[in-house]
């Protein structure tokens, strides 16, 4: 009887054991986390789409769910909460926070500002000074004026002839010589594609002009103060799961390509891998690692916009950003 006793006692041990290593293999309940996208999905994205397709927020326990804006501007949504994190601008950001959105930048995806000005060569559009006389397509957002007419002013032009047309949907590129005249576009998106299209353009590049205008990150990745001081544990393991897509997509641009393509399969295959190629080595250009932030950028960029008056009061840049999550490379 003994015997027998101590064999269903060894046998209820082992099934404890037993028990507790499958519960353990199976891991901690998934977290439902939103992340809110600027635009489609691009190669400004492709690391994000590569850490998704390779399991890599899984294994930091997040169950990820990549969202389109709709209606409604992703510092608003992440500002109260309704998703965890999005993609923005610096200068977005800055003005989301002057009128009290508590949202903050945790990783800058380029380390410095790609975008620039795209014509037809017929328009003869070559400096900041030609866009004078010519129509602008773009949001209808101050910021926009302001950034043209101090790139004018800086080449002695006369921004005041500018024409401004509102064309916030649509096909930038196609409106070009027909709507419009220039276009504001990323170079590593847009500018990729004109090249795919065989379209002879001139292009004015913002990084020739950061002495009128100064650089600044564009695009981010955003959270909210509420989320970063009551689960800071969870925005951890998604920068650790974010910054180790965009280190594998720096190293490895062709397969990071085809993934964003297979997440994205409306895209164009040759202006997807082309732009990848070109985006790859501007993700963490100049920065001891992708991610990172510079204090001079945000305050640099945030007096400008003061001195500009696009925004109304004194912006605290330091609460605008934080490097607290980008894992060590």
């Amino acid at each position: 009887m003994k015997r027998l006793h101590l064999f269903l006692l060894v046998l209820m041990v082992v099934a404890a054991i037993v028990l507790v290593i499958v519960f353990n293999s199976k891991g901690p309940t998934a977290e439902k986390v939103s992340l809110m996208l600027d635009w489609t999905p691009n190669a400004n994205h492709t690391g994000i789409y590569v850490a998704y397709d390779k399991g890599w927020f899984a294994e930091e326990g997040i169950d990820l769910e990549i969202i389109a804006p709709a209606g409604v501007t992703v510092e608003t949504v992440v500002g109260s909460g309704k998703a965890e994190f999005g993609i923005s601008f610096q200068e977005y950001v800055t003005s989301a926070r002057i009128e009290g959105v508590p949202i903050v930048s945790i990783a800058a995806i380029i380390q410095h500002n790609t975008s620039g000005f795209i014509s037809l060569k017929d328009r003869g559009i070559t400096k900041a000074a030609d866009f004078a006389g010519h129509s602008y397509g773009g949001f209808g957002l101050q910021i926009e004026k302001a950034i043209i007419s101090a790139m004018i002013t800086r080449d002695g032009g006369s921004p005041e002839s500018v024409k401004y047309v509102n064309v916030s949907e649509g096909d930038l590129l196609s409106m070009l010589g027909r709507d419009i005249d220039f276009a504001w576009i990323y170079y590593g998106v847009e500018g990729i594609e004109a090249a795919r299209r065989s379209l002879e353009v001139d292009y004015v590049e913002m990084s020739d002009y950061f002495d009128a205008v100064p650089d600044y990150y564009t695009p981010v990745i955003i959270s909210s103060e509420k989320l970063i001081a009551e689960n800071p544990q969870m925005v951890e393991r998604f920068m650790a799961a974010v910054a180790r897509g965009y280190e594998y997509t720096i190293e490895n641009p062709a397969e990071s390509a085809e993934i964003l393509l297979k997440h994205a399969p409306e895209l164009s295959p040759e202006s997807v891998k082309a732009s990848q190629d070109w985006l790859s080595p501007r993700y963490a250009e100049d920065a001891p690692q992708w991610g990172y932030q510079q204090a001079e950028v945000w305050k640099d960029f945030g007096d400008w916009m003061y001195n500009n008056g696009l925004i109304a009061g004194e912006f605290d840049y330091q609460k605008a950003y934080t490097n607290r999550f980008i894992p060590e490379k």
